[in-house]
């Protein structure tokens, strides 16, 4: 073989491996360009997600359910964070730094957590011991180590021991148990669809303002290792989450707490199938509090029911309609309250098969020939009958009952509001209707009717909400304000209306039917209300001897209503009075409470204007000629809020407040004001505020002339 053409052959070799080489290189490098640029998948990933879970993990982080405070700043729900212990056993958990992040002296660490946790050291050893020998990357320790407080966790956090962790669990806690039950509602853990844990409401305010308390969740990006857990002091990213915002109620702890006692004496005394109970401020429509039975405690929820009563219970009212009907009547101007007729029983002829029925007064023989007045002192059935015949149609009665706000949802912010209803066709049904009978009701909108009456014919929307805070910031995102529907009544109509109730109350048992509801030194006003209850299943009313409703609508003081109260106890279990007892123990309560006096007797009154955009100077002087107290907010000239708000009925030494156009922010001595008018003036203010007692102003967190930049506590007795 020559020379010359080995050479030629070795040269041919190796070009034919370059050329080899130089595809397989193109093809190499067109392979990652696929993977680069195409939608590449493994298995059910993309590249990107591929490579970014071998080496990094991603968490939600969970943000924090909002909490709900009263008016004053007491906490009715909230989120309790409790931690499970847990120690690292593999010794592989070695940052880049070498340092150990795993339990490697079991003795030190076991005597060390066995002092804070309460238990014997050999406990704690024998679970990191058995841990050890299993091969155990990690270990809990049982009972022992769940459900651990913020201050254990601390505890244990000083010690510094390593390897040792932490677990966090978050659970809705009720730190008053079976307390305002209804209103608040409760939580449950729902999973989503990337299955993380969110505490959801269901019931209630938790429910109604689900989306406003629970937040929205961040995130976690951190590296981790083989065995897929965080490697020690490595790098990550955090998106942290948007806390949920803070609800504040307008309910107020302690009037709750009245009437969560009146109501619960009253079910244990009577065996109802069910009672209601609610307060509502009478000038602004701020519920202050409500109760009912059955109940529950809304930290294990033992319920037997799943509708908030005072929103969603409808039924057959009673007599306390009958404060409606007249007040129908009264404002069409026919009515003449001294207009007699028979009372006992009236026949109707049926207008649908020409049958006679008769419909009678609750005392079967009546009273006699007795006026229209004293028919309402005395709730006779057939002076609604007569009225709504002679002095008004069955049109204007149902078009009066709209315009009160029956047969329609009052749009309280609670879910599944029913509306009732106020359907009748003929002559007899609308004399039914009168007395309460054949419509039905809720709780919600007797409450709401009743300002018609303390607000001189205006009709202002109950709520429940105060304000809403973002967590985050601290900044009021929602402001609760009276919202007034419209005039439906004159103000005469209104005198009478008061008039009126004021007999049920003041009589004895001869001549009205809330004698049992006076107390010396109270000027309570209202209606009773007694309602059959008609049986479904049986098309017929039930006539057992305790087969009633039984109701009080009412409000005092009788010349200036500040509070409404309503009840109604269904089927006690014998017809003893149980509602005047209710009544009359919240009403005192109440009233020393808030330092209700009087304020109309003896004292004249006056309509409230409107002082918007008007000179300071010049308003406070004239207010005080009329010997109103006035409070000045700020030192500008003009005026940009006040308090009562315009068509409010004031009295002779009532407190007025005017805010002006530059308020400084500075603290004002509230020291001497009574609880109502502190917080009518920490409200206008637009301050957060936390207080104590009841009675009078005697100490202040913040003093006069300070800058006011936090939450300022105001501390009340009876004698300041």
């Amino acid at each position: 073989m020559k020379k010359g053409n080995v050479n030629n052959d070795r040269f041919k070799i190796n070009k034919l491996v370059i050329v080899i080489t130089f595809f397989l290189f193109l093809l190499l490098i067109g392979r990652l360009c696929y993977l680069c640029l195409v939608n590449y998948k493994v298995g059910n990933l993309t590249i990107e997600d591929f490579i970014k879970n071998r080496n990094t993990k991603e968490e939600v982080v969970m943000p924090k359910r909002g909490t709900i405070f009263d008016i004053n700043g007491n906490i009715l729900a909230n989120d309790v964070i409790s931690y499970t212990l847990i120690a690292y056993l593999s010794d592989e958990r070695v940052d880049a730094k070498g340092n150990k992040n795993y339990v490697e002296d079991f003795d030190d660490t076991s005597n060390k957590l066995a002092s804070v946790l309460g238990v014997t050291s050999d406990e704690i050893k024998d679970i990191l011991v058995k841990g050890k020998e299993n091969n155990k990357y990690q270990v809990e320790f049982g009972n022992m180590g769940k459900g651990l407080s913020e201050l254990t966790k601390s505890a244990i956090d000083n010690l510094h021991l390593q390897g040792i962790d932490f677990i966090k669990d978050i659970k809705r806690y009720y730190p008053n148990g079976d307390f305002a039950s209804y209103i608040l509602g409760y939580t449950v853990l729902k999973e989503d669809n990337d299955n993380n844990k969110w505490i959801t409401g269901e019931l209630g305010i938790e429910e109604y303002y689900n989306d406003e308390l629970k937040g929205t969740a961040g995130y976690i990006t951190y590296e981790r290792d083989k065995y897929g857990y965080k490697i020690a002091n490595g790098r990550e990213y955090i998106e942290p989450a948007d806390n949920g915002s803070d609800i504040y109620l307008t309910i107020d702890n302690n009037i709750q707490l009245f009437i969560e006692n009146a109501v619960k004496d009253a079910q244990e005394k009577s065996s109802a199938e069910w009672i209601v109970m609610g307060a509502m401020d009478a000038k602004t429509g701020r519920i202050l509090g409500y109760s009912s039975t059955p109940s529950f405690d809304p930290n294990i929820r033992n319920m037997s029911s799943y509708i908030d009563p005072i929103a969603s219970l409808t039924y057959e009212p009673g007599s306390t309609m009958k404060i409606f009907s007249y007040m129908c009547a009264i404002d069409s101007g026919n009515y003449d309250g001294n207009t007699k007729y028979t009372s006992g029983s009236k026949t109707y002829t049926s207008e649908s098969d020409g049958k006679s029925v008769t419909i009678s007064d609750w005392k079967k023989e009546g009273w006699g020939d007795i006026t229209y007045d004293q028919g309402f002192a005395l709730s006779s059935n057939i002076a609604v009958a007569n009225i709504v015949e002679s002095v008004i149609t069955k049109e204007d009665l149902k078009v009066c009952y709209t315009k009160y706000g029956f047969g329609s949802k009052t749009g309280f912010t609670m879910n599944r509001e029913e509306e009732g209803t106020i359907d009748y066709k003929y002559q007899i049904e609308a004399a039914t209707a009168g007395y309460g009978q054949g419509i039905t009701t809720t709780p919600i909108q007797h409450l709401q009717a009743l300002t018609i009456i303390s607000n001189n014919g205006t009709m202002i929307k109950p709520y429940i909400i105060d304000k809403i805070v973002d967590n985050d910031t601290g900044k009021t995102i929602y402001t609760g304000k009276t919202k007034k529907i419209g005039t439906v009544v004159s103000s005469d109509t209104i005198l009478k209306m008061k008039e009126l109730m004021a007999s049920v109350i003041n009589g004895d048992n001869t001549n009205s039917t809330g004698y049992a509801y006076y107390m010396d030194g109270y000027s309570l006003i209202g209606k009773t209300g007694t309602a059959q209850i008609y049986d479904y299943t049986k098309g017929k009313y039930m006539d057992g001897i305790s087969d009633y409703i039984y109701s009080f609508s009412g409000m005092f003081p009788e010349d200036n209503p500040e509070i409404i109260l309503y009840v109604a106890i269904k089927r006690p279990k014998d017809t003893t009075n149980y509602v005047a007892p209710m009544v009359k123990e919240v009403e005192k309560n109440i009233t020393k409470y808030l330092n209700i006096e009087d304020a109309g007797k003896d004292k004249k009154s006056y309509v409230m204007d409107s002082f918007y955009n008007k000179d300071v100077n010049s308003t406070k002087s004239y207010l005080e000629n009329k010997n109103i107290r006035v409070l000045v907010l700020g030192d500008g000239n003009k005026i940009i809020s006040q308090y009562p708000d315009i068509n409010s009925t004031i009295y002779e030494d009532d407190l007025v407040i005017l805010k002006s156009n530059s308020n400084t922010n500075k603290m004002i001595n509230l020291i001497g004001y009574s609880y109502k008018e502190v917080v009518n003036i920490l409200k206008i203010m637009g301050i957060n505020y936390s207080i104590e007692g009841s009675g009078y102003v005697y100490e202040q967190s913040i003093s006069e002339g300070e800058e006011i930049t936090g939450t300022v506590t105001i501390k009340l007795k009876d004698k300041y």
